[in-house]
């Protein structure tokens, strides 16, 4: 058969080829399946390797990676991770190397640290971060030094400190600190002495305490503080007791307490607290049971449990909860396993989690990355 004599046949037929192939592409995507994806990323490494630190997103944007523990005990120094360009700067070192510390981002913008322990030695000592002048100041000391415990930024700008480890095992008192006179005051102790427990605001402005280590082991029971009266109030029990897991307040104002673990076992159970009737029901279980990870509130609603310890070692796996169906569904794994870290929510749907350990400390970073919805197709396009 001859060729075709008609001026540019053969650019026609090649058009008509791109367009089939482009609107079969285009085609693809519309009715490939739509998944969720996932992916995490290498985002440069710290400094200095450490675990049991604080991370504390700035007004800016940036993130403050605070003392912790490292190869040869309690640390001192501070640096800062900028999103924008991914890399990370040392700042102002601490006054006192300390770990098992909290971290609280102030109304005025500035960090304030509280407590830990320094080299095994609790302390009472406070200091505040300036991301303006990248300097620490030391502040009035708590009245009990105390580590394990919790910090919570009250709707008035104080800090209520809670509970934690004393001298003498578990803690029940409470201190408030003023940032605008820069001191601290007695307010009325927990029910129940407590450490390595959660503490959340809720949306009227208690503060929910639950779980945690007791004089007489992990508990079961949670209570209530009020900030105008400065008393605490049981609220109901907990499903199964716990310690070392995680609080995170959902969308909705309640609150999802996952994992952690009891006398005996590390725990996958996960419930829900309802501040409207002041209840615990039971939710989905965890995909793997794990202690000592993060839970993280993401931007669509779900959260994101990272890491941890779980019955056979340090974990590399991570889950995202759905509130909407009380389901776990497990997404990819972190790039390496850890417990004892830090995660961060950052803008564009990004998370960062960072240090912790598995066999030593460890210094490397990593962003979570969330693409939302997409057709399968895309994913593997953005992916590869």
């Amino acid at each position: 058969m001859g060729r075709d004599p008609r001026p540019g046949a053969s650019c026609r037929g090649i058009r008509r080829a791109a367009y089939v192939a482009f609107f079969a592409c285009l085609l693809t995507f519309i009715v490939a399946p739509v998944v969720e994806a996932h992916s995490w990323r290498s985002t440069g490494s710290l400094e200095t390797a450490r675990n049991d630190h604080t991370a504390t997103l700035l007004a800016d944007g940036r993130v403050l990676i605070a003392g912790g523990e490292g190869s040869d005990g309690s640390l001192g120094s501070a640096e800062i991770y900028d999103p924008k360009t991914g890399t990370w700067t040392a700042t102002g070192s601490l006054n006192t190397a300390r770990d098992e510390h909290t971290a609280t981002l102030l109304q005025n913008g500035r960090v304030l640290i509280v407590g830990g322990e320094s080299f095994d030695s609790l302390i009472a000592g406070a200091e505040i971060f300036d991301p303006l002048m990248g300097r620490w100041t030391v502040v009035s000391s708590l009245e009990t030094a105390r580590n394990d415990h919790t910090a919570t930024l009250l709707a008035d700008g104080r800090v209520l400190i809670a509970g934690g480890a004393g001298a003498g095992g578990p803690l029940a008192s409470a201190e408030l600190y003023d940032p605008t006179t820069d001191s601290w005051t007695s307010t009325g102790s927990l029910i129940t002495a407590r450490d390595d427990y959660t503490a959340t605001r809720l949306p009227g402005g208690l503060v929910l305490a639950a779980g945690g280590e007791g004089p007489s082991g992990t508990l079961a029971s949670a209570e209530l503080y009020d900030p105008a009266t400065g008393t605490w109030t049981a609220t109901g029990s907990l499903n199964t007791g716990r310690n070392d897991h995680t609080a995170t307040s959902l969308s909705d104002g309640r609150v999802l307490l996952a994992g952690g673990e009891d006398s005996d076992d590390t725990l996958a159970s996960a419930e829900i607290y309802d501040p409207e009737t002041g209840t615990w029901t039971v939710t989905g279980n965890l995909n793997t049971a794990r202690d000592e990870h993060t839970a993280t509130l993401l931007s669509d609603g779900c959260v994101l449990a990272a890491g941890g310890e779980g019955p056979g070692g340090t974990l590399v796996s991570a889950e995202l909860y759905d509130p909407a169906m009380h389901l776990w569904t497990a997404v990819v794994n972190l790039q390496t396993a850890r417990k004892s870290h830090t995660a961060t929510l950052l803008a564009g749907r990004q998370m960062l989690v960072v240090g912790g350990y598995d066999s030593s400390c460890i210094s490397n970073a990593e962003l979570f990355v969330d693409y939302g919805s997409l057709p399968a197709l895309l994913i593997l396009t953005i992916l590869s």
